[in-house]
């Protein structure tokens, strides 16, 4: 019996030092084939154009490809659901942002994942401003005309978003809370549907970052009232900023990280985060964003601002938690399915 607990007691030691060779083995040789990027929302929006972006430059870094795929729905709480429960391998990732990475507890009270205990940051990419912006026949001139206009129209406006949790819809809702409405809330299958909604007409008004405003501001096809900055953006400015129409309260910002699952291994998290700091240093990428009256000020690829993100989420829980009921943390008229709870599958 002493001899079957002794062979036992070396076997068991032997798995450990075999999965443990074996893990290193994979961490040595990681990337071995290509790995998927996910993004929450529809291509063409700014989280789609930001990742593509950067997709392009961790692959030539990395030595494999890197590959978008849109996975829509919930206001991004879908595909970021999918990435948490994808294998902690570093071969699924996902690029969030605050919506799905810090709002979307107040939000969705039934949310299938923890931000911060399921996922493990790569970097942070960028963070940029937010306008409010509305279709280019509104009435009001400005923003303070603009909020009497919602508050004598409230039964009739409506605002566009790209999703309950969505940043278009987050970053909105302190506006509406400053103002006192509460507007019917059209809900779109991306940024970019809602806008070209806001540029036909279809809707009244959206907040969205300047990413994606900035070109249709300058050409004309649709209002910007205001920018939430401390000062005047340089690729727009005649749009004053909220401080400057007597709304300083109204200060969202919006920015862009890429995760991946709890307890991926720290070696392949190096790895990931080496590569997307390198992507951020390209000059072309930096033109694309600096240059390009893109707006986005970018944040080296630094796990530490973690902790950051950590306060950003208890400070969104209290905002919403406080300003919004049960119904409109679902979406008033057009509540989406809430993610289910699922029985997770172990870490490898």
């Amino acid at each position: 019996m002493k001899t079957i607990g002794r062979f036992a007691v070396v076997a068991a030691a032997l798995a450990v030092t075999l999965a443990g060779t074996n893990f290193g083995a994979r961490a040595q040789t990681y990337p071995a084939r290509p790995i998927v990027m996910i993004v929450p929302f529809a291509a063409g929006g700014p989280v789609d154009v930001m990742a593509r972006m950067v997709a392009e430059g961790m692959s030539r870094s990395i030595g494999q490809p890197v590959i978008i795929e849109n996975v829509v729905g919930a206001g991004g709480t879908t595909g970021a659901t999918r990435a948490m429960r994808a294998a902690a391998d570093g071969y699924t990732i996902i690029a969030g942002h605050m919506g799905t990475h810090a709002a979307a507890v107040a939000l969705y009270p039934n949310l299938a994942y923890d931000p911060v205990k399921d996922f493990e940051p790569i970097g942070l990419l960028a963070s940029t401003s937010v306008l409010v912006l509305a279709r280019k026949d509104l009435p009001p001139r400005n923003l303070r005309e603009f909020a009497h206009y919602l508050k004598d129209n409230s039964a009739k406006v409506n605002m566009a978003h790209a999703g309950i949790g969505s940043s278009s819809h987050v970053t909105c809702l302190p506006l509406n809370q400053a103002i006192g409405v509460r507007p019917t809330m059209i809900p779109f299958s991306g940024t970019g549907p809602a806008m070209n909604a806001l540029v036909a007409g279809q809707v009244d008004y959206m907040c969205d970052v300047i990413t994606n405003a900035a070109p249709q501001v300058q050409a004309g096809t649709i209002k910007a009232y205001a920018i939430a900055m401390p000062k005047r953006n340089p690729a727009l400015t005649e749009v004053p900023t909220a401080s400057e129409e007597g709304m300083p309260s109204f200060d969202p910002t919006s920015w862009v990280a890429v995760f991946a699952p709890k307890s991926t291994p720290g070696a392949i998290l190096d790895k990931l985060s080496a590569a997307l700091d390198k992507a951020l240093d390209d000059y072309r990428r930096k033109l694309f964003f600096q240059v390009l009256n893109r707006g986005y000020a970018l944040l080296k690829a630094d796990p530490a601002a973690w902790a950051a993100l950590k306060e950003e989420r208890n400070a969104w829980d209290a905002t919403l938690m406080d300003g919004l009921d049960s119904e409109e943390r679902w979406g008033e008229d057009r509540r989406p399915t809430p993610p289910k709870h699922r029985k997770r599958r172990p870490r490898k």
